[in-house]
């Protein structure tokens, strides 16, 4: 076991945590995952971290594993997180993300676990008025999806206030993408709706044809501008989160982006540009709850836990979808049993 002790990733047999899983266990660290499956696989989770199959929600799942592996810190990904589902169902989104999550770290504050990560969102922020946006900007989410994520944002934050010793970080994510270099996992769950997943898929004929929400923004193209960065990056701002929290860092809110933008018709072209040949793309109406622009400003985190990007590029980003959707289309997956 790691002098930690360990750290519980929840959500981690999914996209962003399976790679959190196996960034920590590439740096000596003991890790538990804590996953409903609802979404994620059992395969992705490496077999050096134990799996546990239940609900973030589970006070009594929670307490035992955190006492069972002396539990140091959690990283928290499981969560509900498309935007148009939240507006139809917001009822689901402020119980799988907020009141859920409430749970979670009355747990870890009864058990006296020290350090808590949050998989946050930039969708707090709806469209910001400026360019890149800091994290002291306005929170004036345009979804339930992102009220849901500043809800949890609030209870951390006073949680903190009244118990010393428990601290957090907020990592704000912009738009992930991408997958593992080494090839070892990456965005699997059927029907996503992440863009350049989306793209590739389509590339590759696993969908007839993809469609573009809204080409009538009031951008230099029409479509929608995103900040997107790479998975292995975000997974690795949240290891150097962690090691600043055990350093006594205190809490911290931080963006997490590479603080440029691109358009959705040049995030297709990338696609076309890496699998070299056309995409069937079709324009359909705007999507409720889609914000115009959303650009990281992400100087706090490369100032307080000296992050460094390494794959801050567009084409890289795409290629490494590429290919983990050939590694898809072509792997038997193994099975494993959680408890």
């Amino acid at each position: 076991m790691s002098p930690h002790g360990s750290v519980l990733v929840t959500g981690g047999a999914g996209y962003i945590g399976s790679h959190m899983v196996w960034e920590l266990l590439d740096h000596g660290e003991s890790v538990v995952v804590l996953d409903r499956l609802s979404s994620g696989f059992d395969w992705a989770v490496p077999a050096e971290a134990k799996l546990y199959v239940g609900d973030v929600g589970d006070s009594e799942l929670v307490t035992r594993i955190i006492r069972e592996h002396k539990v140091n810190a959690i990283i928290h990904f499981a969560g509900s997180l498309i935007v148009s589902e939240s507006v139809s169902d917001p009822l689901l989104y402020y119980e799988n993300n907020t009141c859920k999550t409430r749970s979670l770290i009355a747990a870890a504050v009864a058990e006296k676990v020290p350090h808590f990560i949050f998989s946050s969102t930039a969708a707090v922020y709806g469209t910001a008025g400026v360019e890149p946006v800091r994290e002291d900007a306005r929170t004036v989410p345009e979804s339930p999806y992102g009220t849901s994520k500043l809800m949890t944002e609030w209870i951390l934050r006073d949680t903190a206030a009244a118990h010393e010793g428990f601290d957090y970080t907020v990592l704000r994510y912009f738009n992930v993408a991408g997958a593992d270099p080494k090839g070892r996992t990456g965005q699997s769950t059927p029907g996503a709706t992440l863009l350049i997943k989306v793209a590739a898929e389509t590339a590759l004929g696993k969908r007839p044809f993809m469609q573009i929400y809204g080409n009538d923004y009031p951008t230099p193209d029409g479509t929608c501008i995103r900040d997107y960065i790479h998975v292995s990056d975000l997974a690795a701002a949240h290891r150097l989160a962690l090691d600043r929290l055990r350093a006594g860092g205190g809490s911290l809110v931080a963006n997490c982006g590479y603080g440029h933008g691109y358009s959705v018709l040049e995030v297709m072209e990338s696609v076309k540009r890496i699998y070299g040949g056309e995409i069937d793309v079709r324009i359909a109406g705007r999507r409720p709850g889609d914000a115009v622009a959303v650009v990281a400003n992400s100087d706090l985190a490369r100032k307080e836990f000296g992050w460094v990007p390494q794959l801050d590029d567009l084409d890289r980003i795409v290629s490494d979808a590429l290919s983990w959707e050939r590694i898809l289309a072509t792997k038997n997956w193994p099975n494993r049993t959680g408890t």
